[in-house]
């Protein structure tokens, strides 16, 4: 866990003044409005509403079949949704096709032109849309410049690594002067030191140019670390859709709170419910308080309450609220090192803290007493809630 707490980010500073070096308009505001999509008698997006600023990048993250990517085809133009309305800057563009949209799209597997050199690949699109010449060659050039790909501009795509392949998609994506960028899975193809480099890139050229942008990720980890906001999406409908800190912090559903990070599950039954925190027996053999993101949760129902590693801590010596537990495995992890207890119903709690060099870790079989850092970091769904 210690590598999606590192993935969280600093809020970001507003887009700077867009330069007519950089060349590219602000961008727009989008709103996805009601979106509904039916593929016969099964619902993939069920009404799904989205209002995303100008400027700001915001992940559609999910599992695969929640429907994210196709909320992006609606949006793009490739997929006319069964209900609801797209809403770009000031215009409904449900009617638009997609080359009327102002939309620049960086596919999975990039959709270069194999016959075409880097630098026709870049200029298809304006060619397309009927650019002159001179203007052609320049705008070329200039996003040659800015993907640093000026000395490949004669060669084709098989003579170009996976990163440049990329480089020259967001290039041909950036030279239309796109209102909106989006990203369909754009780094599930590089490998991870590689994909961290193209994240970093994307995301200051992003912010340089001052672009709206969607982004669709199953990676959980790209997306706290890439995104202004996340729309967390599960079997077509919106669970919460909110900064890093408030889905990784905060999850609004059992849902996000399983899905986003790693998160210990606790079964018990709700004692008291008062100012949206709720106390609950644990089965596990103790009295422990959370916060209730769902107000439907009341006295008496079973519940599960959730604590992430990180926000446990071990001791020792016994005090109020603790759960006792037995050490069965410590798994080390660079910074971190990873514990498993096993609990007296049976469960297993996952604790995670920091490791010291040289310091010995627990051994399997030690007697522990875990805690969580306070009421704030444990939240408590309904079990009807589902996972």
């Amino acid at each position: 866990m210690a590598a999606l707490q590192s993935a969280l980010p600093h809020r970001h500073a507003a887009p700077q003044p867009v330069t007519e070096a950089s060349a590219a308009p602000a961008g727009v505001a989008v709103t996805l409005d009601g979106i509904t999509h039916r593929f016969g008698a099964s619902t993939a997006v069920d009404n799904v509403t989205l209002e995303i600023k100008a400027g700001e990048l915001v992940a559609l993250l999910g599992p695969s079949g929640c429907g994210k990517t196709t909320l992006l085809r609606i949006l793009a133009g490739f997929q006319t949704q069964t209900l609801g309305r797209v809403v770009i800057g000031d215009r409904v563009v449900d009617s638009l096709p997609p080359a009327g949209r102002g939309v620049g799209i960086v596919f999975q597997n990039y959709a270069l032109f194999p016959h075409m050199t880097v630098a026709q690949n870049v200029a298809y699109g304006l060619e397309a849309r009927g650019a002159a010449k001179d203007a052609v060659r320049a705008r070329v050039e200039a996003m040659l410049a800015l993907v640093k790909l000026d000395a490949m501009r004669d060669r084709f795509p098989k003579q170009l690594s996976g990163g440049q392949q990329q480089r020259v998609a967001l290039a041909r994506a950036l030279a239309i002067r796109p209102s909106i960028l989006l990203l369909d899975e754009p780094f599930a193809a590089l490998d991870k030191n590689l994909r961290l480099d193209m994240q970093i890139e994307i995301k200051q050229l992003q912010r340089r140019f001052g672009i709206t942008t969607i982004m669709v990720t199953h990676d959980q980890e790209e997306a706290l670390s890439m995104a202004d906001r996340i729309a967390v999406l599960s079997r077509g409908r919106l669970e919460q859709f909110g900064t890093p800190e408030d889905v990784y912090d905060r999850p609004a559903t059992l849902f996000v709170n399983g899905f986003v990070g790693s998160a210990n599950q606790l079964k018990g039954r709700v004692l008291r419910v008062s100012g949206g925190v709720a106390e609950v027996a644990l089965e596990a053999g103790t009295l422990l308080s959370a916060v209730t993101p769902d107000a439907g949760l009341a006295v008496g129902d079973p519940a599960i309450l959730c604590v992430r590693p990180e926000n446990l801590r071990l001791a020792t010596e016994a005090a109020p609220q603790q759960i006792a537990g037995t050490v069965e495995l410590a798994l080390p992890l660079g910074p971190v090192v990873v514990y498993e207890v096993r609990t007296p119903d049976g469960g297993q709690v996952k604790v995670t803290e920091p490791r010291v060099a040289g310091a010995a870790l627990r051994a399997p079989g030690t007697p522990v007493r875990l805690h969580p850092v306070s009421p704030q970091t444990c939240r408590a769904f309904p079990v009807s809630a589902g996972a």
